[in-house]
Order: C-alpha cells, then sequence, then structure tokens
C-alpha cells in the first residue's frame, strides 16, 4: 500500500490510498491549504488502526 499526495485543480492538497494492486482504497474527502495539512491527516489515518468498528443498528 502506499499514499499519494498531490495537488488538485483548485490548487489544494489532497492524497488518495492505494492497495498493493495498484486500486484506489481511500481518498482524502477534502482539499488542504497546506501540504502539511494533508500530511498530518495522512498520519491521523495511519495511527486510527486500533479503533472501534461500529455498526449501524437495523432499522
Amino acid at each position: 500500500m502506499f499514499y499519494y499526495i498531490y495537488k488538485d485543480v483548485s490548487g489544494y492538497w489532497r492524497w488518495t490510498l492505494y492497495a498493493a494492486n495498484n486500486r484506489k482504497i481511500a481518498n482524502s474527502g477534502e482539499g488542504y491549504h497546506n501540504k502539511a495539512d494533508a500530511l498530518s491527516a495522512i498520519n491521523l489515518v495511519k495511527g486510527s488502526g486500533s479503533a472501534p468498528i461500529r455498526e449501524a443498528a437495523a432499522a
């Protein structure tokens, strides 16, 4: 897996996470004014490995 960081057409920084088979599996969902903020968001995602998984209640 790897993260790809880039500037979009509006000049905002964004990231995409790719699987080993080069398929997109996640993205930033928003643009960041600063590259440092985009990198910080990547580190938040990397550090969330122990976050619990919650399932929606049946309707």
